[in-house]
């Protein structure tokens, strides 16, 4: 190395010399002008920094490209901030608060003069003005500034002024950092001399790297979450590292809304929201209750043939089982307010998991029970604010298929490894192949237990997760205050991810309850508790369900499997024999009498989307025959009906094997 001439590591390890003065930009020319053209930041030693970042000697460097999910969120908060100037430009006197990147996107949060609103018009003129200023391919430019200097800048932008006091006095929850960063200083970002931000970047080099956007809607959003602050408007958007990606994202987002829950539930008669009920709280119609059912008897036969035993609780409690908990004092934001009684104060229970313990602990326990594996499909209530509010997927009371195991130290990594086992064959068998793993590890400052219960639950976790030979990433500092966790994602039929399973290690509650069982050596032990939920609420899973298999259930659990129309009056009597067979052998079969036209009788059957339509006329009543109109094929005419019962039979064994089907 010369030296006007730095070495700095690659991601492989490999080491590259550069020019002294050069960027983290220079770097990647350096390498190709393919991945220059590419990037859009740069990691340099952990820490994510502008494409105009000098390398020093010894750093690592890793190139951020747009085509990454590091890239992607570095594009979306950069519009973000396009989005803003625009506003601002466009909305003299407009407030703006602040612009993250989410999920396939961001949104911006701004405060209108006079109270106005923004309309779809407005849109429209925001995402002209938006690619105006890409158009413009204005840097964004980084500097750092004193507080003085930032409240002075700011001046004319209470909630930017009030973020830059939060977070430079130590009173922020975390949440304004990642739009300024920290300490005696902060960071500012220019577009132009009109338009500046708060915000820690890093951003793409100039809005010219930007342009494969949309904007999405406006909603309304409280200052920070506050129901008791300000209403702001908030513009959603997306955007995306090529016009192909933002295009199939569009689809995605067409698709999905053709399989929207909610409107889906409304066609087939599923389940309802009566506002006499109050938000987040369903009533099931027939329909939906058959498949709910379906699914609880399922899960009760696996549980069961899966060594578990099932318990039942109440579905409130003293304030004391909640104390003893910690749920008043870490979960009490989520709880319903208590109900003062003449014996006491009561709440509508949040989780299970603390009644559980009170049965593990009703006696004294021994070792060999050990592993004890409690189950329960209990209902727990939750205070989810109205605005977060979202059909079964976010709702106010729900059920859980609730699991806890306890069992001794040296049994985890085993019973981790089955839990494992258990939660992706139960995923699969509701049609789910596609996984990810997540295993989020101790933040050291916001947990209870030993060093060495968490390294060896943590390593447990990790030994079950290689059993299974799949990759994994790490939340590092992730995990809940009680231990640490795999979280299992599974990808629907339109490639969105959803988290389901979850498997937690908890040294927490067994402490606090005073849980113990007498080893081999007659001495007293601490038992490890395992929490697990397969379904995760039994309500949100069949809301994924309806979506990812857009209302059309598998055979086994469609809420009508058959449906059989006679073409006229003359072929009810046929009709109704063949209802009555199959229903002899559990099926769900109903008919629909000839009062209107066949064809929109097929078609209603459809919308229902139903398996398999039979339509039977002169020949089938003749030879004993059916016309087999399939859900999704082409229709057969003339088949028997000893031969379709036999498919239909074959079709919905292994479900009616495994107790799928009552």
């Amino acid at each position: 190395m010369s030296a006007s001439a730095i070495d700095v590591t690659l991601p492989d390890g490999s080491a590259r010399s550069v020019p002294a003065s050069s960027t983290a930009l220079d770097l990647a020319q350096s390498i190709g002008s393919r991945l220059a053209k590419a990037a859009v930041a740069a990691v340099i030693g952990g820490e994510e920094r502008d494409l105009s970042s000098p390398l020093n000697q010894g750093d690592r460097v890793a190139i951020v490209t747009a085509d990454s999910d590091a890239g992607r969120h570095v594009l979306r908060h950069s519009t973000a901030h396009v989005l803003a100037q625009a506003v601002v430009a466009l909305f003299p006197g407009a407030k703006f608060t602040i612009g993250p990147a989410i999920e396939d996107g961001f949104y911006y949060d701004f405060e209108l003069p006079g109270g106005k609103t923004f309309s779809d018009d407005d849109l429209q003129a925001i995402e002209a003005k938006m690619r105006d200023i890409v158009k413009a391919d204005q840097p964004f430019v980084r500097a750092e500034m004193s507080v003085k200097e930032a409240l002075a800048l700011f001046a004319d932008q209470p909630y930017k002024c009030e973020i830059i006091q939060r977070v430079t006095s130590g009173s922020s929850d975390g949440a304004d950092a990642g739009e300024v960063g920290g300490g005696d200083s902060v960071s500012v970002y220019r577009n132009t001399d009109a338009f500046v931000d708060l915000c820690r970047g890093p951003h793409v080099p100039s809005t010219g790297r930007l342009g494969h956007f949309s904007l999405m809607k406006v909603a309304g959003a409280y200052w920070r979450g506050n129901e008791k602050g300000p209403m702001l408007q908030r513009i959603y958007g997306t955007a995306w590292e090529s016009k192909s990606a933002l295009e199939e994202h569009l689809t995605r987002l067409a698709e999905a809304e053709k399989r929207d829950h909610r409107k889906l539930a409304v066609e087939m008669d599923l389940l309802s929201f009566p506002a006499e009920l109050g938000g987040g709280l369903a009533v099931w119609h027939p329909k939906g209750a058959i498949v709910r059912k379906l699914m609880e008897d399922y899960s009760r036969h696996r549980h069961q043939t899966g060594g578990y035993q099932f318990v039942f609780t109440p579905h409130l409690a003293n304030a004391n089982l909640f104390e003893t908990s910690g749920h008043l004092h870490f979960y009490k934001d989520g709880m319903y307010p208590p109900m003062e009684m003449d014996n006491g104060t009561y709440y509508p229970k949040p989780m299970n998991c603390p009644m559980h313990c009170l049965i593990y602990r009703d006696r004294q326990r021994s070792y060999r029970e050990l592993p004890l594996r409690l189950f329960e499909l209990g209902t727990v209530y939750r205070y989810e604010r109205a605005g977060t509010l979202h059909g079964l997927l976010r709702i106010r009371g729900f059920t859980q298929d609730d699991s806890h195991i306890f069992c001794a130290e040296d049994q985890m990594a085993d019973e981790i490894t089955s839990l494992l086992d258990f939660v992706l064959s139960v995923l699969r068998q509701f049609g789910f192949e596609d996984f990810e793993f997540k295993l989020s590890t101790r933040d050291p400052e916001k947990s209870v237990g030993s060093d060495e219960i968490w390294e060896k639950a943590t390593a447990a976790l990790i030994d079950a997760l290689q059993r299974h030979n799949v990759e994994y990433s790490v939340k590092e500092g992730d995990a809940a205050f009680y231990g640490p966790k795999i979280d299992i994602d599974v990808r629907d039929a339109i490639g969105r991810k959803w988290q389901l399973s979850t498997i937690q290690c908890d040294f927490n509650l067994p402490e606090r309850f005073g849980l113990e069982y007498i080893g081999s050596d007659n001495a007293r032990h601490r038992p490890i508790m395992l929490h697990r939920a397969l379904f995760g609420s039994v309500e949100r899973f069949f809301g994924v369900l309806l979506e990812h298999y857009g209302g059309a259930f598998p055979t086994w659990l469609a809420p009508v499997q058959v449906r059989v129309l006679p073409v006229t009056t003359v072929h009810e009597q046929y009709a109704q024999k063949l209802v009555d067979a199959m229903r002899s052998e559990g099926f769900r079969v109903d008919m629909v009498a000839a009062d209107e036209q066949l064809g929109k009788r097929i078609r209603s059957a459809k919308l229902e989307r139903i398996p398999y339509v039979l339509v039977v006329g002169d020949d089938d009543v003749a030879n004993g025959t059916v016309g087999v109109n399939p859900r999704g094929g082409e229709v057969v005419r003339g088949v028997t009906f000893d031969a379709f019962m036999a498919d239909l039979r074959s079709e919905t064994t292994d479900a009616v094997s495994q107790g799928s089907l009552s």
